[in-house]
């Protein structure tokens, strides 16, 4: 165990030192969220964005406020996903997202920043501060359910998250390969040290679907029970490899998809 420096607010680790503090901030006085859902993984290149960006729309579609909190500060994607162009911009007492075509609010640091193409040089606890601002200084107003797309890993970031702001739940989103699986594995313990309500597991990358005759392919194999099995999760939804899905994210057209991924998520999350 590392040596402790009683700084409990940058420990994840339960020991007899430590105290109990609250350390979650209070939001906006204009905003209220009923639900905050983190979509979480222990690694990049899994397709969080994707599937932060998928519950958001489906939600919407279902006649829900919803709202969206870029928390990968590094590498920001939902503003591309969603083909956001214009700045956020504020009244001196709160910052407003920008909205989405078919109304989801957003908040990214692309959203702020002259030359999004700039890369972000800032050290940890600056980029939790920032995580922190986009709680307590943005105004999302009347949100049903509130997304957050976070940075891959355990570190600065997540334990921000998960102690400041008020998580209902995570979706953990993992690919078949044994690799990803042990790191997703990282993440679902840290949730647990940090008494996080897990959801379950979204695949992505899982198959190729024949457009011809609908066979699935599963060029990396089935799906590894194992995580499910010793955590007692569930797999909630598959996300197949499809190129009109990248598309519209590269075209910032994820709201016109047509289909139905990951409905069952959004019936999990709205069952909370």
């Amino acid at each position: 165990m590392p040596e402790c420096n009683h700084n409990c607010g940058e420990c994840s680790l339960e020991c007899g030192s430590r105290e109990q503090t609250n350390f979650q901030e209070k939001p906006n006085p204009g905003s209220h969220i009923k639900k905050v859902i983190a979509v979480v993984s222990g690694k990049g290149g899994v397709g969080k964005s994707l599937v932060t960006s998928l519950l958001a729309v489906n939600a919407k579609r279902m006649g829900k406020k919803v709202a969206i909190i870029d928390a990968d500060i590094t590498g920001p994607s939902i503003p591309t996903a969603f083909g956001l162009k214009e700045k956020a911009t504020g009244d001196g007492t709160a910052i407003f997202p920008v909205t989405s075509k078919t109304g989801i609010e957003c908040m990214s640091l692309n959203l702020l920043m002259d030359d999004p193409s700039e890369p972000v040089v800032w050290r940890g606890p600056v980029v939790s501060g920032l995580i922190k601002q986009f709680w307590t200084e943005v105004a999302y107003g009347d949100i049903d359910e509130l997304y957050i797309d976070m940075p891959p890993g355990t570190a600065d970031v997540p334990l921000t998250v998960f102690q400041t702001l008020p998580i209902d739940g995570i979706v953990v989103v993992t690919t078949p390969q044994d690799l990803v699986s042990l790191i997703v594995e990282k993440a679902l313990k840290m949730a647990n040290m940090m008494n996080i309500k897990v959801l379950g597991i979204v695949e992505n990358m899982s198959y190729i679907e024949c457009p011809h005759c609908g066979e699935r392919v599963y060029p990396y194999g089935q799906s590894d029970k194992k995580i499910e099995e010793k955590y007692g999760l569930k797999l909630l939804g598959s996300l197949p490899i499809d190129n009109m899905l990248a598309s519209k994210v590269d075209e910032g057209n994820i709201e016109d998809y047509e289909g139905n991924y990951l409905l069952e998520v959004n019936k999990v999350i709205e069952n909370i």
